[in-house]
């Protein structure tokens, strides 16, 4: 199986930047206060660098069992925050309409 934590890494930290990017904006532009955009930025940042977290530690064990382990959970919080980032982008397209 090829491992994914290299990759999982580098997507999680970017996109820990655009989330942080996100609610930085939001709090300068002080469009907050009344949609839950940033909190659905603030979770994925959550995510993202729990993403990051666990993808590097896939990386340094050295127990193949843990890899996989570490691996996966990486995998799933990725996801997770994916989502929030799609539920962000979706909140921000209605209110643009």
């Amino acid at each position: 199986m090829e491992k994914k934590s290299p990759h999982i890494l580098n997507a999680s930290s970017n996109l820990l930047g655009f989330s942080l990017i996100i609610m930085t904006s939001l709090k300068i532009a002080k469009i907050s206060q009344n949609t839950y955009l940033d909190e659905f930025a603030g979770l994925a940042s959550i995510f993202f660098a729990c993403s990051c977290f666990f993808s590097f530690l896939a990386i340094r064990t050295k127990t193949e069992k843990r890899e996989y382990t570490f691996e996966s959970i990486a995998d799933y919080l990725f996801l997770i925050a994916l989502f929030c980032i799609v539920l962000a982008v979706i909140i921000v397209s209605l209110k643009i309409i």
